[in-house]
């Protein structure tokens, strides 16, 4: 009984909130934290074609519906923590769409053509379950993208096609399971922010000290990594240490003698079976 009381002020309440918002011609919904379940307990939500702001995280969705995509003025579409396994591929063909949060989902694959999205500049896949196979063959295509945020997956390599983000300048990688850096990452000459802590990194490539991450407005966060020897020593002494290092001569004749050695990977870090995102929730 306490459960439906509870059940039924949520679902008076999201009434509310979208009922408000239709009537004042309102762009922004905000329905986080409302214990939804799925997109058809928002009233009328697919004919507020006004919408340019969407906000449903915290919530429980386990189903994003194609016709989602009806919302054709979407700027912003935010659906950190929620269930989501599947998108659907219509996602990307929204038009306006700028920002696109899908952190802490259940997320292990992306749909095909994921990469289409024509004007979208921050993408959040933080804390899903995705590996280099999840990504499909255009996701690096998103040539508008600023930020890229991919922490707390399950990749082991990132593909060479990420140089194909020319306008990247966040890109966050920390705590996967990478065992190196494609050494494409160092033609993304807008980047200024780098995030790889927490991998199962030994070396970077040489390219890497093309960038410019060791100004003020940089970051270059490398900890946690099984580094070499001597990337581990300049590291004790900062960032900007490594990066003059691995632009030296006697860097690029290390890395070339480590890679010929075709050194063992470092074993993975943890057993990530228990992630949030693996795990079954009761609805």
């Amino acid at each position: 009984m306490h459960l439906l009381v509870i059940s039924s002020t949520m679902s008076s309440k999201i009434k509310k909130v979208t009922e408000e918002a239709r009537e004042t011609g309102n762009p922004e919904l905000d329905l986080v934290d409302m214990k939804i379940e799925s997109l058809e307990q928002i009233p009328n939500l697919l004919r507020m074609t006004n919408l340019t702001r969407l906000s449903l995280s915290h919530n429980r969705i386990s189903l994003i519906p194609p016709s989602l995509a009806d919302l054709e003025n979407l700027e912003i579409l935010n659906l950190f923590n929620n269930h989501i396994e599947e998108l659907p591929t219509s996602l990307s063909s929204l038009p306006k769409l700028r920002i696109l949060n899908l952190g802490m989902n259940k997320l292990s694959t992306l749909p095909r053509g994921f990469g289409a999205f024509p004007v979208l500049e921050v993408l959040d896949l933080t804390y899903n379950n995705l590996t280099e196979n999840s990504l499909p063959g255009n996701f690096f295509m998103i040539e508008s993208l600023r930020a890229l945020f991919l922490g707390d997956n399950d990749l082991e390599y990132l593909p060479p096609d990420v140089k194909l983000l020319k306008n990247l300048q966040i890109l966050v990688l920390r705590e996967n399971d990478l065992l190196e850096i494609p050494k494409e990452v160092g033609s993304l000459n807008r980047l200024r922010e780098l995030h790889i802590q927490g991998n199962r990194l030994t070396v970077l490539p040489p390219e890497i000290g093309n960038l410019e991450l060791t100004g003020s407005k940089c970051v270059l966060r490398m900890d946690d990594n099984p580094w070499v020897v001597p990337i581990a020593d300049q590291l004790e002494l900062g960032v900007s240490h490594v990066i003059e290092y691995i632009r030296s001569d006697t860097y690029r004749i290390l890395y070339s003698r480590h890679i010929a050695a075709g050194a063992q990977p470092a074993p993975p870090k943890a057993d990530k079976s228990r992630k949030v995102s693996r795990l079954t929730f009761e609805k």
